[in-house]
């Protein structure tokens, strides 16, 4: 019989997340968010109801209604600078343009810039889907569990 071929060694420095879990996006006033970890999307996503954009200092921004729990909160309004436009294919293998933006998440512990792109996901189970780029080099799926980290932790670790 062969030995395999790889193991994973660096396990025990990343840190486990379920396959749905609590985060937070404090620049977009967001305390607490649930969304999907999802390790088969490239990117992230961000439901928002409104969108619309405008110049600032010679820069393209978006102003956005969100409702972190959509049908349960009051939309409020977030602003960021667009930092890309991207085609994007969603899992039904429609490809549309999206804006993306950089903000900070917390999640687990840590604190990280990441990519989002803003859509509207009204018709999906969660508000947000955080996709593997936000994950990389830092976190490991469980797709067995959910939750891990309960709703939110205010002591955040590290910004990589």
């Amino acid at each position: 019989m062969s030995e395999p071929v790889a193991r994973i060694s660096s396990a025990g420095s990343l840190i486990v997340l379920g396959w749905r879990e609590w985060l937070a996006l404090p620049d977009l006033g967001i305390a607490a968010i649930r969304a999907k970890v999802d390790t088969g999307a490239r990117s992230s996503a961000l439901h928002v109801d409104a969108m619309s954009e405008f110049e600032r200092a010679g820069a393209t921004w978006v102003r956005f209604a969100l409702s972190p729990d959509p049908g349960h909160d009051r939309p409020a309004l977030a602003e960021a600078r667009v930092v890309d436009r991207r085609m994007v294919t969603d899992s039904g293998g429609h490809r549309t343009e999206r804006v993306f933006i950089r903000t900070v998440l917390h999640l687990a512990g840590v604190v990280r810039e990441i990519e989002i792109n803003l859509t509207d996901r009204r018709n999906m189970l969660f508000p947000m889907l955080l996709g593997r780029t936000a994950l990389e080099g830092r976190f490991l799926v469980d797709p067995a569990r959910s939750f891990i980290h309960g709703e939110f932790d205010p002591e955040p670790e590290s910004r990589p």
